[in-house]
């Protein structure tokens, strides 16, 4: 016997109404700023090399061009929007994960992505600040290390422990099999989100920054204390992170090179090679303006407003009723 779909909305009309009273305090902040609201394809020629990011593939067919990937974010296109000229845009967008489903994720999302020409990440995070706060109503972030943040709640150097230690601390997670493959930034990834992510911005949202250089994805680097870091910046409300943010790398040719390291980490990984977005490269090749971006999740800011638990509870149709 086949179950019958439920028709009903997951979401109460007090949630559809707060979602429809963030869009429009999200466009009055940007109108207020002078910067444009852009649209960019949710389909795209590429997915994302990314290791932590499965795309989902699209199967489309026009003319001689077949396939497609549903987009993970809105960034390469609007880094190519950037590379005209075009100044600080920001865009309102669905974008879909593939296997990302549970009390805070859900396939298909809402994103709020913003690049901010001539900004660098800490003035970046200072407006990041201003919009969140402002819809929070909530007290200002504070700004925390990475490695401050490892040493303080998992008791250990992100930076100077050993590929050892750090795996010997995700024994309790994952069988031997499993740790041998993860790697260094997967045992990090692993600390964090078990270990520290739970405790942050508990009292006041806090932001942590100064990520390894092998994290830095789109970010630039530079040296801090004897190590590199990325200037890349996650924010932190109630143990939920809601954005990611980076200084972004204007250089091709490191852009190429981090693309093509990810492939390698994905062939490890047992996962498929992904395309390089020669487009977006080229883009980068044009020039693209000094920038910082972001990228924040719009239905866990929904979340934290209503103070609900499950995202299924800001969400008109999750994807169990689709």
């Amino acid at each position: 016997m086949t179950c019958q779909p439920v028709w009903q909305p997951a979401a109460s009309q007090a949630a559809l109404k707060s979602r429809a009273q963030q869009l429009a305090f999200v466009r009055g902040f940007f109108a207020k700023k002078g910067l444009l609201e852009v649209e960019t394809p949710i389909i795209g020629r590429c997915g994302v090399t990314d290791v932590h990011l499965d795309g989902i593939h699209a199967q489309v067919a026009v003319g001689s061009r077949t396939g497609g990937w549903l987009q993970t974010s809105p960034e390469y296109h609007m880094k190519r929007l950037l590379a005209t000229g075009c100044g600080s845009i920001y865009q309102v967008s669905r974008v879909f994960r593939d296997g990302e489903q549970g009390r805070r994720h859900n396939p298909e999302f809402s994103m709020l992505e913003w690049y901010r020409v001539d900004y660098d990440d800490v003035m970046l995070m200072e407006e990041v600040s201003d919009l969140v706060c402002g819809w929070l109503e909530c007290q200002r972030p504070s700004i925390i290390q990475y490695r401050d943040a490892l040493v303080y709640w998992a008791g250990i150097d992100p930076f100077s422990a050993t590929d050892r230690e750090l795996a010997q601390r995700c024994e309790k997670w994952l069988e031997p099999e499993q740790l041998a493959s993860l790697g260094r930034d997967g045992c990090l990834d692993l600390l964090m989100s078990f270990v520290v992510e739970p405790n942050l911005g508990r009292d006041r949202p806090v932001f942590i920054t100064g990520y390894p250089a092998s994290q830095a994805s789109l970010a630039k680097t530079s040296q801090l204390d004897g190590y590199e870091v990325a200037h890349r910046f996650e924010l932190y409300v109630d143990g939920l992170e809601l954005c990611n943010g980076y200084w972004e790398l204007t250089d091709p040719a490191e852009q190429r090179l981090r693309f093509e390291a990810d492939n390698a980490q994905r062939r490890r990984s047992g996962k498929p090679e992904m395309e390089l977005d020669e487009a977006f490269l080229a883009a980068l090749e044009r020039g693209l303006p000094e920038c910082s971006g972001v990228a924040l999740g719009l239905d866990r800011l929904l979340m934290l407003k209503l103070g609900v638990e499950n995202i299924d509870e800001v969400l008109a149709f999750p994807f169990e009723r689709s």
